[in-house]
C-alpha cells in the first residue's frame, strides 16, 4: 500500500464515517482490511483500494467502513456517567417531567448494546422512574453490531466487564457459555442504523444524549459539526453525556459544562425565536416497571 493509497483510504473513511485515521495506523489498516480483501477475493490492499475508487460495490464499501470503526464497549463503562444519570439527570426529570412522565434517550454509536442496556437496568433498579415511559434509541452505523445488540446475547468475557454479579443473575439467563439478556430489558431499547454524519432531523428531540468515546475519532471540523447538531437534537433542559477524554471546549459554544460533573453538559439557553421546531417524537418503546 503506497502513501498515496493510504491517503485515499483516509479520505474515504473520513467522508463515509467521520473517522480521522492517523498517520501511524497503517498496521491497523492491514490487520482489519486484510480479511475483508480475502473474503471478497481481492488480491491485496492495493487492489482493495482500487475497487473502492471504482465506487460501485456498496457491500465492499460498507464492509471497509464497518471494519475500521471501533466497537469497544462494556456494561456500565467508566461508571461516572451512570452516577451522573442517577444523581443529577434523573432527579431533574422527576421534577421537570412529573406530569409527562416520559424521558427520551439517544445512545449514539451504541455498538453491541452494553450502554443502552446498562441504562435500562439502572432505571429499573433505581425505582424512581417506575411507571414512566423510558424511550431509548440505540444507533450505530455497523449493521453487524446492531444485530448483536438486538439479540442481547453476550459471552462470559463481555458480561464480566462491568456487570455486577447480582445484576447478571437477575437480568440474564445463562445459555451454555453465553448469557441472554431479559426480554423486558431488551424491549426498552429501539435499534436503528445511523451515521453521525447524516442529518439528525428525522430522529426527533431527546432529553438525554449519550455520545461517548465517539468524537475522539473525528477531526476538529467534524467534531464541531456533530456537536452543533447534537445541540439541535436536545430539549432545552436536556443533557449531553460525553466520554472522559472528550470536551466541547474550543469546539462548540452551544453547551455549558455542569459543575463537578465530568463529561456532562447542557445546552445553552436560546430564545424561542431562534429555536427550531421539534421533529416528530419517538414512539413509546418501553415502560419502566
Amino acid at each position: 500500500m503506497t502513501p498515496q493509497e493510504y491517503n485515499y483510504l483516509r479520505d474515504f473513511l473520513r467522508s463515509q464515517s467521520g473517522l480521522d485515521l492517523a498517520d501511524d495506523k497503517r498496521y491497523l489498516v492491514e490487520a482489519r482490511l486484510g480479511p475483508i480483501a480475502r473474503r471478497a477475493g481481492i488480491a491485496d490492499l492495493s487492489a482493495l483500494i482500487s475497487a473502492l475508487k471504482l465506487g460501485g460495490d456498496v457491500k465492499l464499501r460498507t464492509a471497509v467502513v464497518e471494519a475500521m470503526t471501533t466497537n469497544e464497549s462494556s456494561f456500565f463503562r467508566d461508571r461516572t456517567p451512570f452516577d451522573h444519570y442517577r444523581n443529577v439527570i434523573v432527579p431533574h426529570f422527576l421534577e421537570d417531567r412529573a406530569m409527562k412522565r416520559e424521558v427520551k434517550v439517544w445512545c449514539a454509536a451504541a455498538s453491541t448494546g452494553q450502554e443502552p442496556y446498562s441504562l435500562s437496568i439502572a432505571s429499573r433498579e433505581d425505582g424512581r422512574l417506575n411507571g414512566w415511559r423510558l424511550n431509548i434509541l440505540a444507533t450505530d452505523l455497523d449493521e453487524t453490531v446492531i444485530d448483536r445488540g438486538k439479540a442481547g446475547v453476550y459471552s462470559q468475557f463481555e458480561v464480566q466487564r462491568g456487570m455486577p454479579i447480582q445484576l447478571l443473575v437477575k437480568y440474564f439467563a445463562q445459555q451454555g457459555d453465553m448469557w441472554e439478556l431479559d426480554t423486558a430489558i431488551r424491549n426498552m431499547v429501539r435499534w436503528q442504523k445511523f451515521n453521525l454524519l447524516s442529518s439528525f432531523a428525522g430522529l426527533g428531540r431527546f432529553d438525554i444524549i449519550f455520545c461517548r468515546n465517539v468524537l475522539i475519532y473525528f477531526d476538529r471540523q467534524t467534531k464541531s459539526e456533530v456537536l452543533s447538531r447534537l445541540a439541535d437534537a436536545l430539549e432545552p433542559d436536556g443533557y449531553l453525556v460525553l466520554g472522559a477524554a472528550e470536551t466541547v471546549v474550543g469546539l462548540s459554544d452551544r453547551f455549558e459544562a455542569q459543575p463537578n460533573c465530568r463529561g456532562l453538559y447542557r445546552p445553552l439557553s436560546r430564545s424561542a425565536a431562534g429555536a427550531q421546531p421539534a421533529p416528530p417524537g419517538l414512539r413509546t418503546i418501553g415502560r419502566v416497571a
